[in-house]
């Protein structure tokens, strides 16, 4: 079955004028908010809530994202390396992001948002998460366009050669494996949301997410390669010892979510929004 493995080369540019190039990944990376976006304003609109609103919540997640993912990975991976050269962490085009540290920044961005618009924190991020789980789906696919994050060697028939990285051996395209995952994953959060039309008990969703998503990384760790050289050895590399915290934190909120009465209905709670009416 050797003839289904991969040989991969792409190019990671889609095209370059000068030294101005657009990349698959900041294309896939961006896709992720526009997605959101259009996604959250269908949500916002369902419970009466307006565009403003929306513009406000997506400048405290996009900014949260890039700063907290950036971050995550100088001080989570490779601390010696930019606390000696600080100015380097702001070259974020040098690549370097962690979702660990995203997903420590996004929810204090959104404890933020929530006390200046006078919302919880539960309700803003039951909500956020949801397509955060499909912006992570399209960041793995931009990995993989980049040809790094892979997996370790394997025999099975669809491994990829990572020929632009040098490499003569099939490996596990372990971008592809969390692709569908988090795109699994944004389907089972969209589905209850609508199907309880945004009443769901608080903190499911956001619950959910932490176990699902992070249970997962955790897993798909076993057969990624090291990304950094001090993981060589150990048991649970860093990315796992990073994923336990959430997946606890995850199952203690479905536990508290479970004695949760179903929140209210969103429409009624703030009134239908009628036909030429301002929205707030």
């Amino acid at each position: 079955m050797d003839f289904l493995i991969i040989p991969w080369n792409v190019n990671p540019e889609i095209f370059r004028i000068g030294d101005f190039a657009v990349r698959w990944y900041g294309l896939l990376f961006a896709s992720g908010f526009v997605f959101g976006y259009y996604l959250m304003r269908r949500i916002f609109r369902n419970e009466g809530l307006g565009d403003a609103t929306l513009d406000r919540l997506t400048v405290y997640v996009a900014i949260a994202t890039i700063v907290g993912a950036r971050l995550g990975h100088c001080l989570f991976y490779e601390p010696e390396y930019y606390l000696a050269r600080p100015l380097e962490i702001l070259k974020v085009w040098h690549g370097g992001l962690a979702s660990h540290g995203a997903a420590i920044a996004i929810p204090i961005a959104l404890w933020l948002f929530a006390r200046k618009e006078k919302k919880t924190f539960i309700w803003a991020i039951d909500r956020v998460v949801i397509v955060v789980a499909l912006a992570g789906a399209l960041i793995r696919l931009g990995n993989l366009m980049n040809s790094e994050i892979y997996g370790v060697e394997t025999t099975l028939p669809w491994g990829f050669v990572f020929l632009r990285n040098g490499e003569n051996a099939p490996k596990h395209p372990t971008q592809i494996y969390e692709a569908l995952a988090y795109l699994t994953i944004f389907g089972i959060l969209m589905r209850i949301y609508w199907k309880n039309l945004g009443k769901q008990k608080p903190g499911l969703l956001f619950g959910l997410f932490l176990v699902l998503v992070f249970g997962f990384r955790f897993f798909v760790e076993y057969v990624k390669e090291d990304q950094v050289a001090f993981e060589a050895g150990m048991k649970l590399n860093m990315g796992q010892w990073l994923s336990i915290p959430f997946v606890m934190i995850g199952i203690g909120l479905l536990i508290w979510a479970y004695k949760q009465k179903p929140a209210p209905s969103p429409v009624a709670a703030s009134g239908p929004v009628k036909k030429g009416a301002p929205r707030r």
